[in-house]
């Protein structure tokens, strides 16, 4: 069987898998970002004395552990995003959603991560000797002090191989964009193939690249995992 890559050669797609990796290159890092942020504030929020903020973040946890990432994303774009007042778009002259689809797809996908990456955090916080937190508060610390400087650091390390995880399979799930046409490397690819009845050799690229991306991403965790590793301690 011959491969057939001619169409590589043709400007319009070239253009469309520039824009396509550029893309899900920045829908990764934008998603991988916030999932981060929303899993620090999350397990700080674990641990305030508040019971109702406790059982709505727990609540949180649930529905989107627990429901598919691809659900998730078409009721945040199909219906949340038309719910909210719409915008004036300079190039059409009237009116477009103030959430467009890669805004939906970056929110969607990192509440989506966050909500495991807080599950994470907690697991290595609770790895952390209850020692350590008697010691703190015996030294004056406040919680926020304690939390930042010693608890925190700690449990991040030994959760760094779990979060690991949960960031490459973040960067998988961003395929799902391509369901609301975000314009990302799978939409684009969809359109290539049918196009030029090239669907082995689009696919194969689209997997060497995506092979790529979360090689990058994996030799760096390992690399930060390597750098933070203290011996004898959570490893």
């Amino acid at each position: 069987m011959e491969l057939n890559f001619s169409w590589l050669s043709d400007p319009t797609y070239q253009t469309w898998l520039k824009t396509g990796i550029v893309n899900t290159i920045s829908l990764s890092v934008v998603c991988i970002i916030l999932s981060l942020v929303i899993g620090l504030v999350g397990v700080w929020l674990q641990g305030i004395p508040n019971r109702w903020v406790r059982n709505l973040l727990q609540g949180y946890i649930q529905i989107f552990r627990n429901t598919p990432p691809l659900v998730q994303l078409f009721f945040l774009f199909f219906v949340l995003a038309n719910l909210l007042p719409k915008v004036y778009d300079p190039t059409t002259g009237g009116e477009k959603p103030l959430l467009g689809s890669f805004s939906s797809a970056a929110i969607a996908l990192s509440l989506f991560a966050g909500a495991f990456n807080i599950e994470i955090f907690r697991s290595g916080i609770e790895a952390v000797p209850k020692t350590l937190i008697e010691a703190c508060e015996s030294l004056g610390f406040s919680r926020s002090q304690y939390f930042i400087q010693v608890i925190f650091p700690l449990a991040f390390r030994i959760c760094l191989p779990a979060l690991n995880n949960n960031l490459v399979n973040l960067i998988k799930t961003t395929t799902l964009a391509s369901a609301i046409a975000t314009p990302e490397l799978l939409y684009y690819a969809g359109q290539i193939y049918a196009d030029n009845f090239a669907t082995l050799e689009v696919m194969l690229l689209i997997w060497v690249f995506y092979v790529a991306l979360v090689g990058v991403l994996v030799a760096f965790m390992h690399w930060w995992e390597r750098k933070l590793r203290i011996p004898g301690y959570g490893n």
